[in-house]
């Protein structure tokens, strides 16, 4: 394969993925902001640590202000940063993107029709990662899915790339199993379904999701989760099964939100240490839930329905990145008592 391929974005799902993408001998450069990071990577390579062993892999890192001067132009890029981060890295990489190449997010949350308004529709895909991993260490990266346990949801949203999505499933294929999907912005909304439920609520605690759940937990994530779900059918997603779940297997549960946690807790297995918005509040830097949950509130002002969950985890999330509290399992009965509030009388 002679394609240019860029990791636009190397934390620790972007250098999961480019250590693969490197290790298959494909042609991959990885570009970051994170200046120790590009040092690191540039002085030992990669160095990922799994479960099952470990992965060594020389890469060819780049200082994002290198773009500049870089003189190439990318088949595909994919980008791994976070969701805030979107519109102006999708900017940045436009003039270094071919006419007929691809930008691809590799992100939570709605971020395809993002990518889509800066690059035009006719040069990107949707696309779902499960892969958990972190990044503390320059150059350092603990995965906790490992490549037969990362999943991709790979899928055309506008006629344009009709017939393309195998250009870049046999890329990602190095990285995780990739599934194409013809609903690819449902599956992308079903992600952000789970996130809802899982990522500020186990952040805003300290814990994992597979520690032992304070009492009010579970009912919180259910309250969460329903909302989005309800958000999900009002903006026309249909319900489809993600993280490799058959259609069989979400329509013969009682419990759709408590499958998806189930599946994703599998997936990643014991020691997987903290979740993206707990390495965010830990590293006193801004998370994604104004994204996630705080899309799931924007939509249901915009219709008229209530989403009182997930105000309320947003506003506690809005607080911890204020330094106004720690994460802190304490937080699980404030949150309750602040929901409480917004709740009609009963």
């Amino acid at each position: 394969m002679d394609k240019k391929i860029a990791v636009l974005g190397t934390g620790a799902n972007g250098s999961c993925v480019a250590a693969d993408l490197t290790n298959a001998g494909l042609d991959v450069v990885l570009i970051d902001q994170w200046p120790a990071h590009v040092e690191a990577m540039r002085a030992n390579g990669l160095h990922v640590t799994l479960r099952q062993g470990e992965i060594h892999a020389k890469v060819r890192a780049y200082h994002l202000c290198e773009l500049a001067s870089m003189r190439q132009a990318f088949d595909l890029v994919l980008l791994v940063t976070k969701a805030y981060d979107t519109r102006w890295h999708a900017e940045l990489i436009k003039p270094y993107l071919k006419p007929d190449g691809f930008l691809i997010g590799l992100q939570n949350a709605m971020t395809a029709g993002i990518i889509a308004d800066v690059v035009g529709s006719s040069r990107t895909l949707g696309c779902v990662p499960e892969l958990s991993s972190y990044c503390f260490v320059p150059g350092e990266i603990k995965r906790n899915t490992a490549p037969d346990r990362t999943w991709f949801a790979l899928g055309s949203f506008h006629p344009s790339t009709d017939g393309r999505v195998e250009e870049v499933a046999s890329v990602l294929r190095h990285a995780g199993k990739v599934e194409v999907t013809p609903h690819i912005l449902a599956a992308k909304y079903m992600k952000l379904v789970l996130n809802s439920m899982t990522l500020g609520t186990i952040a805003m605690t300290g814990g994992e999701l597979a520690d032992k759940q304070p009492e009010g937990m579970q009912d919180l994530m259910m309250q969460l989760g329903s909302e989005a779900l309800k958000i999900g059918e009002a903006l026309g997603h249909p319900v489809v099964p993600i993280f490799g779940l058959t259609q069989a297997e979400i329509e013969g549960t009682n419990n759709l939100l408590m499958k998806l946690v189930d599946k994703v807790n599998h997936d990643i297995g014991p020691g997987r240490g903290a979740n993206t918005t707990l390495q965010d509040h830990m590293k006193g830097r801004l998370s994604e839930i104004d994204l996630i949950n705080g899309f799931v509130v924007e939509e249901g002002r915009k219709r008229g329905i209530a989403t009182p969950a997930n105000e309320t985890l947003v506003e506690m999330t809005r607080r911890i990145y204020a330094g106004e509290l720690k994460p802190d399992r304490a937080n699980l009965a404030a949150a309750l008592a602040l929901l409480k509030s917004k709740l009609p009388p009963t």
